[in-house]
């Protein structure tokens, strides 16, 4: 079984972090990436990600 990630973060380095920890794990697929809160709503809706990994400390949020 796959799970499929979309990772929402302001900030493209904890991203990229975040990112190359999960592609280790053959079973987890990133498969989008936000820098805003809106992004990252559009995007979930679109992708429908099983996992949302999202920094809830942004002051857009």
């Amino acid at each position: 079984m796959t799970i499929s990630v979309l990772l929402a973060d302001d900030q493209h380095l904890v991203r990229a972090d975040f990112r190359s920890l999960l592609r280790r794990d053959r079973e987890i697929v990133v498969v989008g990436e936000a820098s805003t809160g809106d992004e990252a709503v559009r995007t979930a809706r679109q992708l429908r990600p099983d996992v949302i990994l999202m920094d809830t400390r942004r002051s857009e949020l």
